[in-house]
């Protein structure tokens, strides 16, 4: 019998060795290689066959010129959510994987066996838990009254057990809770090791290409908020949505980080209810409840997620620093930007917040990855070191450079019908985003440096 092959594979990078050594090269870490077994060729596909350098693979496949692609509408299952299918850009897509981050009580199983119940009642879904019992998600979905029959459901981690079962089962929809907890026999790692990850994501994506099946992976995260495993993970899949939420907030954003289907960063938001996942179809109007009376340092502003605008809230807080170094604390931003606009305002608008701490919120725990939130984050810093109340019918947005000019941002016109939608009466937009005709009952001032939004306000 030929002598199975083997490779050496590092548990925490995945790097891949012929043979055993006690230090990794690629992290530096001690007694991580695990020993695998290498699959062995197919028959046919070795080099004993006809043609250039002994290949004998499968030539029946023809080459097509691209201008021949098909291109009618890929068929889209909808998840019966319509945040959800917003994310994933239109719906489930046959064939694809979905990989569903989030901290732990985020809500990430909840969502989908909301899915998987309701789905399961026109198609065939099969449940796949490795961190829970059967019995454990039989009164999650008891508790929050939904409908049981037709889901079929299985306890298990060896990844070539669910691919059998899948086999017989034949699933439109497969759901595996949590890839984290899937395991291969050829590999001898522990389960959630780099390799067993890898490889078990590996399997399963295979199995739902060739079979044109949903596959939707859970998966954990590390203490920095990122998909804990290989890189390698986030390559193989075709869809990463991340579910966040913090625990004293009732209500979830779920974010596309990558998706080959639809747009990338679009955003879906979830309330949290004793029934489950609701979705909300307004989110400009959960983030806008504000007070009766305004305070300095409250500023309205628009950013873009995904395909729509959202208004949302930015608080600001000047107060005099008692420390050598003052400080500055961002939630929702990025600091090292509202260091930099710190600079800027002192630079070209003349207010010096270099003995100031500066204190900087989003809102409803959204968090602003464009740049078109610098000038509402100015803004707020000015009226609360200045202790002076913006218009609460008042709302902003641009980016700012460091030369003090005002940019424009894409999608103005949207942003400004946004906001003229939910009633505001006043904005202060790039020159370059301000429309030729402003909507009815609302006055756009349109400026170009920032000394000129200061005058504006």
């Amino acid at each position: 019998m030929a002598k199975a092959k083997s490779a050496f594979v590092c548990t925490e990078c995945g790097a891949e060795y012929r043979k055993w050594q006690g230090q990794c090269s690629s992290c530096n870490e001690w007694n991580t290689l695990s020993e695998i077994r290498l699959a062995s060729a197919r028959p046919g596909s070795g080099s004993s066959g006809s043609g250039r350098g002994g290949y004998a693979g499968d030539l029946s496949r023809d080459v097509v010129d691209l201008s021949n692609v098909d291109l009618s509408e890929v068929p889209r299952l909808s998840s019966t959510f319509n945040e959800f299918d917003r994310v994933l850009g239109g719906g489930l897509v046959p064939g694809s994987a979905v990989l569903l981050g989030g901290n732990p009580g985020a809500g990430k199983s909840t969502l989908l066996l909301q899915t998987a119940c309701k789905l399961a009642q026109q198609r065939r879904i099969l449940y796949v838990t490795g961190e829970e019992s059967l019995s454990q998600v039989a009164m999650r979905a008891h508790r929050l009254q939904l409908p049981t029959n037709g889901l079929k459901m299985l306890a298990e981690t060896s990844v070539e057990t669910i691919l059998a079962v899948a086999e017989r089962e034949k699933p439109e929809i497969l759901v595996i809770d949590s890839i984290q907890t899937m395991h291969l026999e050829d590999i001898s790692s522990a389960p959630g090791g780099v390799a067993q990850v890898r490889e078990s994501a590996a399997a399963l994506t295979r199995f739902a290409k060739q079979t044109n099946t949903v596959l939707l992976l859970v998966g954990h995260v590390t203490k920095d908020g990122t998909l804990a495993g290989p890189k390698v993970l986030e390559h193989m899949i075709d869809a990463s949505l991340l579910l966040e939420g913090s625990a004293d907030s009732r209500f979830r954003t779920l974010r596309g980080q990558k998706n080959r289907f639809g747009a990338v960063n679009e955003l879906g938001v979830f309330a949290m209810l004793e029934q489950g996942l609701k979705e909300v179809k307004n989110p400009s109007a959960i983030f806008l409840s504000r007070q009766e009376e305004q305070a300095p340092g409250s500023l309205v502003m628009v950013v873009w997620e995904g395909t729509r605008p959202i208004l949302v809230e930015v608080q600001a807080l000047v107060d005099e620093s008692a420390l050598g170094n003052p400080r500055r604390v961002a939630v929702g931003v990025d600091q090292n930007r509202l260091a930099m606009l710190l600079a800027v305002l002192n630079r070209h608008g003349g207010l010096f917040t270099g003995d100031q701490d500066v204190f900087l919120n989003v809102v409803g725990g959204v968090k602003v990855l464009e740049t078109s939130a610098d000038l509402a984050v100015l803004l707020a810093v000015v009226s609360s070191l200045q202790n002076r109340a913006l218009p609460k019918e008042l709302v902003v947005f641009g980016e700012v450079g460091l030369s003090g000019e005002i940019r424009p941002v894409p999608s103005g016109q949207e942003r400004i019908a946004e906001a003229a939608k939910h009633g505001f009466l006043r904005a202060i937009v790039p020159r370059a985003n301000a429309p030729k005709q402003s909507p009815k009952g609302m006055e756009v001032i349109a400026v170009d440096k920032l000394s000129d939004a200061l005058e504006a306000l």
